[in-house]
């Protein structure tokens, strides 16, 4: 009896089947090095989970080039089906997620959604004189609009997916809605909720290097991958914002701690927010004009405060610090850039910061000395003993030995005209 029950739990054991692992990534906002780091991490702990499938959720404007090449390398040579998903409705995978989806084993997007302008802008920026219709220029951009044509079509080719379309939005940025790109075989499946994703990818074979795998969801355990706390800090300081606010507050702080040395406050902010910033634009790439028009904008308005009236540098001052900050960063190559509003409330706050406290600092150079040796001139005091050649003088609630080149009396009224030493030199008040 014992035996025939071993040998039914054995049976048991064999024909249950473990639910499948999904891990699911979220891939939202411009694509950069925090969202390559990311995808990256998020592969190695699927890996880790033996998870069947990695499901990356995608809502993009793009993004740099770089970091996209990246998370395309580490899907296309995945041993696990990565499936990407446009959603929710409303989402776009444009430009960079447009390469993402054509690399991805199946793609999948939800109605609303749309997908195209795959044209990449170069960061080469051309010399000042350059005109925009030099055959160099025109050289420049064939180069990269080839290199992107040619890279989509070898994703296209390895996901049978269309290549005609593909190279049309690389090479005329044209874009296509969700159903209109399940109907030209850009992706696979429409669906307009995770379940019915789900459902649809049930039976479905993809394709991998090691061989083909079934996907099988009729009994699915969903793990949410979330971003460690050094990926999200990296997110937070790459993000153009906040890249420009600690640019921003590294210039102000490390000038006032030139002009005011020993402040240390203003430095140490100053300094911390340089390094950030710093690193930020080491890994994002920025303009060197807008950086040098932002310096040249602080520098004017600081040099109207020396000066008297409101005049040309202060206004160019302004305008310089704005128009930096305009060049800073390239929405079309990060996906992202400074906000307008941001940039306009800085920069009236630097005109007021420079205009009011600057002038409150200078001002308080010219105030009246209130310690030190230098404050006794000027004081009255009353003579309080006469020596021969001397005096006696009560001043400031003590009493000093001073000279004259008048005739002194006690209890004559005197001003302090000098001080040598610890002697005073006085004169008589005139009644």
């Amino acid at each position: 009896m014992k035996r025939l029950l071993v040998v039914y739990f054995l049976l048991l054991s064999s024909l249950y089947c473990a639910p499948s692992t999904i891990v699911t990534l979220e891939l939202r906002g411009a694509i950069g090095p925090a969202s390559s780091k990311y995808i990256q991490d998020g592969m190695l702990f699927a890996k880790v989970q033996n998870a069947d499938f990695v499901l990356i959720e995608l809502d993009t404007p793009g993004g740099l080039a770089t970091s996209m090449r990246e998370m395309i390398q580490e899907i296309t040579n995945s041993s696990i089906p990565v499936v990407t998903y446009v959603s929710p409705k409303g989402s776009r995978a444009a430009s960079a997620g447009t390469y993402i989806l054509y690399a991805s084993h199946i793609a999948a997007m939800a109605p609303g959604t749309n997908l195209g302008a795959a044209t990449p802008v170069s960061m080469m920026p051309l010399a000042p004189n350059m005109d925009v219709n030099t055959s160099k220029k025109s050289a420049l951009e064939k180069k990269v609009i080839n290199d992107a044509m040619a890279y989509i079509k070898s994703l296209a080719q390895l996901n049978d997916r269309n290549i005609s379309w593909a190279l049309d939005a690389v090479k005329e940025g044209k874009s296509l809605s969700a159903r209109d790109a399940l109907s030209n075989g850009v992706i696979d499946i429409v669906a307009d909720d995770m379940g019915e994703l789900l459902s649809k990818l049930n039976g479905r074979s993809v394709a991998l290097s090691s061989g083909n795998i079934v996907l099988k969801t009729d009994d699915t355990a969903i793990i949410i991958y979330e971003a460690d706390f050094k990926t999200r800090i990296l997110s937070i300081i790459t993000d153009p914002n906040i890249a420009y606010i600690l640019l921003v507050f590294a210039l102000y702080g490390i000038l006032f701690e030139l002009m005011n040395p020993g402040a240390i406050i203003p430095g140490v902010i100053g300094v911390i927010s340089g390094l950030i910033a710093l690193y930020a634009l080491n890994v994002i790439p920025f303009s060197y004009t807008g950086v040098l028009l932002m310096l040249l904008g602080v520098s004017f308005m600081l040099a109207e405060v020396l000066v008297a009236g409101f005049g040309v540098l202060g206004i160019g001052g302004v305008f310089a610090f704005a128009f930096g900050s305009f060049l800073l960063f390239d929405a079309d190559t990060l996906g992202k850039t400074v906000s307008i509003p941001l940039i306009v409330a800085l920069t009236l706050v630097s005109l007021a910061f420079f205009i009011l406290i600057m002038k409150l600092f200078l001002s308080s150079r010219n105030a009246k000395i209130v310690t030190g040796s230098e404050e006794m001139i000027g004081m009255t005091g009353e003579v309080v003993e006469c020596k021969e050649g001397s005096y006696l003088i009560h001043c400031h609630g003590e009493t000093w030995n001073a000279t004259s080149k008048s005739s002194l009396k006690v209890g004559q009224k005197v001003q302090v005209i000098e001080l040598c030493g610890l002697v005073l030199d006085v004169e008589p008040i005139k009644e």
